[in-house]
């Protein structure tokens, strides 16, 4: 390799660092205390072979009414720091798992007043896996019991389900039997 190309390789990598960390600033818009990064919506930032900055985005379900916001955020985001040529693209598989979240965005959930997702859906391998080149492990969505979310405010663990969805879809209204005061709870997918 050239001198010359060994300077463009460094350049190009480090323009994926900075739009990087253009996009780790970009906030979820229904929860704006986390970015997209770190709900795991963000999956890749890369160089497509037309040279043109890629950015991969996976919604948390197929029906998430947000990705159209995320997406023009991204845009505004990337048009501000200078980045062209680019394009956003979703992907729906592998499917966005609650294990993606990172546990900076789970605490971060919790002080808003969000009860971060409990338990682990068996897709953190995912990553590992297709980074060694192996065969990715196929996530299961079965019933299955799992312990109640402890409270976000009080921390205790005496909390009831009233509803199955929330202010969003992905979350799931609770009520803590101890402080009485209602919260949201980001349900594990």
């Amino acid at each position: 390799m050239t001198s010359t190309a060994q300077s463009a390789a460094v350049a190009r990598d480090h323009a994926l660092d900075q739009a990087w960390a253009v996009l780790e600033a970009v906030p979820d818009p229904e929860i704006p205390v986390v970015s997209i990064r770190e709900l795991g919506i963000l999956r890749d930032v890369r160089r497509a072979a037309d040279g043109a900055l890629e950015v991969v985005i996976t919604p948390t379900y197929s029906g998430c009414p947000a990705m159209s916001q995320i997406a023009e955020d991204i845009c505004v985001a990337l048009d501000a720091a200078g980045f062209a040529p680019y394009r956003v693209q979703t992907v729906l598989a592998p499917a966005w798992t609650t294990d993606w979240i990172t546990d900076d965005a789970r605490a971060k959930l919790r002080a808003y007043g969000i009860a971060p997702p409990t338990g682990n859906c068996g897709s953190s391998a995912h990553d590992a896996n297709a980074a060694a080149g192996t065969k990715q492990k196929v996530i299961r969505f079965v019933p299955r019991s799992l312990p109640a979310p402890a409270c976000p405010r009080c921390g205790s663990v005496h909390t009831e389900r009233l509803a199955q969805f929330g202010s969003t879809a992905c979350k799931a209204l609770y009520r803590c039997i101890d402080c009485r005061e209602p919260f949201d709870y980001f349900k594990p997918y």
